[in-house]
């Protein structure tokens, strides 16, 4: 075709798509991979494993919230199994001490020096289960590492390899030996991911899996599928998403309601407009978009907020959840055109 012939709308176009598209293929590749993988083992529960995936392409952490049995751990070791990275798992305990985690200084005799001895948490990956069973002084020991990926001892600072993410399991039900986490350190997951009991097909289809496995375990047949240096390479392709002016005040406005609402003693921090952001990245590009929808914002907005702001005592009582009050703040805010 003549170039003299194209309409000024297809000649936009074209330069559009040269210049702001991004290659998802590869990645669109690995996620679907991922997602079977991990679906040979866990049946249903489909959001939880697309949120798991948006976390790690937005490089946050995730708190995984469920009665015991409902797969918490399975599924945080079936994922580090499709992933060629280090992997570290940590039992919290009501006895469980900060340099058990950290690591600590060991004097060796042969050079007269203390030497740091590196904890689990030098991992790329790390499950952190029952995390609500370890006291304060414990927990705090992950703020830093969470937020900064990188760790102070002895005056000494320690960067953690990336990719880093943590994985962290509780039971929201048991209450006695626990400890509840606090604000600043909810603040820091990307994700609260609520898992339900399956239904009853799932709850069949599960049992007859069960049944056929005989002498096999479940992780035997999982196959890597990601390297490092590919979920590095993805979550700066996943930074380059673009985001319209309107629906970062979209954004904004979603979590300023947060703070104006009747409903919630406490409100969400400008931390949770930009995890908002992230995952809404991540979400688009796991759907194969290089840009967000306010779809996107709204898929991202509650496993986001609902652990960052808290119920008034009132509303609690009479049982309204903070992902209610949520959904209420979104269906409120004017969808952008």
């Amino acid at each position: 075709m003549d170039e003299s012939y194209k309409t000024t709308e297809e000649i936009t176009n074209e330069n559009v798509n040269f210049e702001t598209r991004l290659n998802l293929a590869p990645l669109l590749e690995h996620v679907n991979t991922i997602k079977k993988e991990i679906e040979t083992v866990i049946v249903g529960q489909h959001k939880m494993i697309d949120q798991l995936l948006v976390s790690i392409l937005s490089n946050g952490h995730v708190l995984l919230e469920g009665v015991p049995g409902v797969a918490k751990t399975i599924t945080a070791k079936l994922l580090a199994k499709t992933l060629n990275i280090d992997f570290s798992r940590i039992q919290f305990t009501p006895d469980l001490m900060p340099s058990d985690i950290l690591g600590t200084s060991i004097f060796n005799l042969k050079n007269s020096e203390f030497e740091f001895k590196k904890g689990p948490i030098f991992s790329n990956l790390v499950l952190i289960d029952e995390i609500n069973r370890a006291p304060a002084k414990t927990q705090a020991a992950l703020f830093e590492v969470m937020e900064e990926r990188q760790i102070t001892i002895d005056g000494s600072a320690f960067q953690l390899d990336a990719p880093f993410l943590v994985i962290a399991t509780q039971n929201p039900i048991e209450q006695e030996g626990t400890y509840r986490l606090p604000e600043a350190q909810l603040d820091r997951f990307l994700f609260k991911i609520t898992i339900d009991y399956p239904k009853l097909n799932e709850e069949i289809l599960i049992i007859q899996r069960e049944h056929s496995l005989q002498n096999h375990g479940k992780l035997e047949a999982v196959k890597t599928v990601l390297s490092g240096n590919e979920i590095k390479e993805y979550q700066a392709l996943v930074k380059q998403i673009r985001v319209e002016q309107n629906l970062l005040e979209y954004i904004a406005r979603i979590v300023v309601n947060t703070r104006e609402n009747a409903f919630l003693y406490l409100g969400a921090s400008p931390r949770a407009s930009i995890a908002i952001l992230n995952a809404a990245k991540g979400f688009a590009a796991i759907r194969g978009r290089d840009f967000v929808t306010p779809e996107d914002i709204k898929e991202a907005a509650i496993p986001v907020l609902q652990h960052r702001v808290i119920v008034t005592p009132e509303r609690e009582m009479e049982g309204i959840t903070s992902s209610e009050i949520i959904k209420q703040i979104i269906e409120t805010v004017e969808i952008p055109r």
